[in-house]
């Protein structure tokens, strides 16, 4: 039994001290040397901010069927205001307000 007891106890020391010291995290010089991760580069998407007011010739504007100018630009809807010539972007208050008005109204 004496025989068997101080091999085991040696391999279980070593095997513990051997794990055990592999238990370090890399520092910062041993990091950059080491290589590069192989991961595919996460894209974020392009965020574009819509202008409010846009200033457009009206030859390049559409006519709707009341005779209200209006320009299509990256899927938002700008209505031509009738005093200053510049196109807003659509908002609801727009039906209220006469500078948006058709001109024959």
């Amino acid at each position: 039994m004496k025989t068997i007891f101080f091999p085991v106890t040696v391999i279980f020391l070593a095997v513990f001290l051997f794990s055990c010291s592999k238990k370090t995290q890399p520092t910062a010089s041993t990091a950059a040397t080491a290589p590069a991760e192989t991961r595919a580069a996460v894209k974020r998407p392009l965020i574009t901010t819509v202008p409010k007011v846009i200033s457009v010739n009206d030859k390049a504007a559409k006519r709707s069927l009341d005779g209200r100018y209006y320009y299509d630009l990256n899927g938002h809807r700008y209505w031509r205001n009738n005093r200053d010539g510049k196109y807003y972007l659509f908002h609801k208050s727009m039906f209220d307000n006469v500078d948006f008005k058709s001109p024959g109204n």
